[in-house]
């Protein structure tokens, strides 16, 4: 399910960029506007076959499986890092016009494209000047991360498939038991009520932050948003830290086994959850580094600080809470 939804709004930032790069195809080469096409192509066949054939267990044709298995890897790979190049492009380019004149804007653009062999005539002739052209750009710049989270998505899918080829399973050895969806029975259905009202005011937060950076230019206005952005967050790492925590003494309370046997799912999921979360550790680190030397400390200051250091702190207790948690046998 989370595949197809990534896939749908991966499909749309294609006929985005499709459309975007047909508004001056004149002086673009013709692989820039079949590239979109065949990604789009690759990301239909793609989620058919994993929607068909994430549980199966292959054992014929082994080697060729692993082969392709790792081919379609190494191109989700090469997917991703094209796409988190060409948004990291696309957002020095917004920087670099923000920051310089638009004249000076033109004359570094115009000295790139001498460097390149290219003809400076062509600068003003692929120019984004009408509404629609706007409108496609803005659009896939922001579905570009769905379609990197397609592409991680998918690569953890196929890597699974890749070490299940050839595996046998005991059917018999692990009861599963079934989930029964009940929605007002104890607190689940608070928990629902309590995670949306989390998701909307985060939401809401974010597009007030947005809009008062980057439209206001009082400095006190662009301090109450950036205050009111760290107050929020604060809050809800707290919580969440609160809660994982909580979730580690029942765990302690309700003993059970642990499931130490090999599961190649399993393995996968605690090596992403730690990767993913040594990104944010090196964030947090850098943050508290450079407000520790900053010299004026005021409000902003001490609520970043705290934002990096229960940041660090939400990940750990939530990952031990995790881990712990897919180790355990069912009761």
């Amino acid at each position: 399910g989370g595949l197809i939804l990534f896939a749908i709004f991966s499909l749309v930032m294609d006929v985005f960029k499709i459309g975007y790069y047909s508004s001056f195809y004149s002086c673009l080469s013709a692989i820039k506007i079949i590239y979109p096409i065949v990604q789009a192509i690759f990301v239909v066949v793609q989620t058919y076959f994993l929607w068909i054939s994430a549980k199966d267990c292959i054992h014929v044709h082994l080697n060729v499986t692993r082969c392709g298995l790792m081919l379609t890897l190494t191109t989700n790979l090469a997917v991703w890092m094209s796409a988190v190049t060409d948004e990291s492009v696309h957002k020095a380019h917004s920087k670099l016009k923000k920051n310089v004149t638009e004249e000076i804007f033109r004359w570094l653009l115009k000295g790139n494209l001498l460097i390149l062999g290219m003809r400076s005539s062509s600068a003003e002739e692929c120019n984004c000047n009408s509404q629609i052209c706007q409108i496609f750009k803005n659009g896939y710049f922001w579905l570009y991360p769905f379609n990197i989270e397609y592409s991680l998505f998918a690569s953890a899918m196929v890597y699974v498939m890749w070490k299940n080829v050839g595996r046998f399973i005991d059917h018999h050895s692990h009861h599963i038991p079934r989930l029964k969806f009940r929605l007002f029975r104890r607190t689940f259905f608070v928990g629902i009520v309590l995670g949306l009202i989390i998701l909307a005011s985060g939401l809401g937060v974010l597009v007030l932050y947005e809009v008062q950076v980057n439209s206001s230019t009082e400095s006190s206005k662009k301090s109450q948003a950036l205050t009111m952005y760290y107050i929020f967050n604060i809050v809800c790492l707290a919580l969440m830290s609160l809660v994982c925590i909580g979730g580690s003494v029942i765990y302690r309370l309700d003993k059970r086994d642990m499931d130490r046997h090999k599961n190649p799912t399993r393995t996968l999921d605690v090596a992403l959850l730690m990767g993913a979360a040594l990104g944010q550790y090196a964030i947090s680190y850098y943050s508290i580094v450079a407000i520790v030397a900053s010299t004026p400390r005021d409000t902003i200051s001490a609520l970043n600080l705290t934002y990096a250091l229960l940041m660090i702190a939400q990940h750990t207790f939530q990952n031990i809470f995790i881990i712990e948690g897919l180790h355990r046998q069912p009761p």
